[in-house]
């Protein structure tokens, strides 16, 4: 039988072990179990886990600096913690915060560790998106991209079709690096694509025509034929621009989009979702329907997808320009 003086369980993310915090590890085992287990059970997403995990630390670290315990905190003192850190962070990673520490504390209410959950009524600043801030290169800069990368190595070969799978699929970053070679096979006489989506899902497109040759091109230059349960794209050696087994990772793909666009004179400041937008709003330019650009996206809402729409940007810029001084 375990006791309030039996050592409590550590959770696990990613690349550290992280503690319990002291307000709830004061409760006793119980808590501290509870606590690990709306990590471990019941959030699936690592991003997620790691995102929660620092708001539900903050926010005991505030409470402990404020001589709470547990049990003493009101809706009052999380409507304080959340005034404090509003001047501190921007109101989406505020919002974030909120509905962690909120979900935390129905997860202890469920689990009758506390009777009441604290952060149920306190509201979160308000924080309306219309236009997503992720920067979109035009189509003819998607292109001077594309064309400007060297293929006579393999390693050009692979970032070219990692920056063309990215634009010609809509796909997440993730999504993208999470493919095995198999996730790249034939049906119906096309190249198809399986990206594994969040949650387990897996969506399947059609191979743009030419994303259909960006991709055959650098499966066959790396050899990578028949090594189905390898990853698709991979790390090079630093000095000897020979692909080795292991996985790109996001800051691997971010340091490359650089890298690439600074080669190409790109002066837009380029990131991994830059060409998911990208390539969302060329679809939409090109007379696509919003209904169906959302599920190439795997988005659940259409209002997902309005936010890579900037196709009146352009409708902006015109109107502009009639400004005759």
């Amino acid at each position: 039988m375990n006791n309030d003086d039996d050592q409590l369980p550590v959770i696990v993310l990613t690349e550290t072990n992280a503690a319990v915090p002291v307000l709830i590890a004061a409760r006793g085992h119980h808590a501290g179990r509870r606590f690990v287990e709306f990590f471990t059970a019941n959030i699936r997403n690592p991003n997620t886990r790691k995102a929660y995990y620092r708001a539900a630390c903050e926010f005991f670290d505030w409470c402990d600096q404020a001589r709470l315990n547990l049990l003493d905190i009101e809706p009052v003192h999380v409507a304080a913690w959340i005034e404090d850190i509003s001047g501190r962070f921007k109101p989406p990673t505020v919002k974030q915060w909120l509905a962690a520490v909120r979900m935390l504390f129905d997860w202890l209410v469920v689990g009758q560790v506390l009777a009441v959950n604290p952060a149920a009524p306190v509201r979160g600043p308000k924080h309306v998106v219309k236009v997503g801030k992720t920067p979109v290169l035009g189509a003819a800069e998607a292109r001077q991209l594309l064309d400007s990368i060297n293929t006579n190595t393999v390693v050009g070969l692979r970032d070219r079709a990692l920056i063309a799978l990215l634009t010609f699929t809509f796909a997440r970053i993730g999504a993208a690096l999470r493919m095995n070679v198999e996730d790249v096979y034939w049906q119906h006489r096309r190249l198809w694509v399986r990206l594994h989506e969040k949650g387990s899902k897996q969506h399947c497109m059609p191979c743009h025509h030419h994303l259909e040759s960006y991709l055959q091109d650098y499966i066959e230059h790396a050899g990578l034929a028949g090594q189905d349960e390898q990853p698709l794209f991979r790390t090079a050696g630093r000095r000897t621009k020979v692909l080795t087994n292991r996985r790109m990772t996001q800051s691997d793909a971010w340091r490359m989009v650089q890298r690439r666009a600074r080669d190409a004179g790109i002066l837009t400041a380029v990131c991994n979702h830059t060409f998911r937008a990208t390539g969302i709003t060329a679809y939409l330019d090109n007379g696509g329907s919003l209904e169906n650009a959302q599920a190439m996206a795997a988005h659940e809402s259409p209002r997902t997808t309005k936010l890579y729409d900037r196709t009146d940007d352009q409708i902006t810029l015109d109107e502009v320009e009639k400004i005759g001084i």
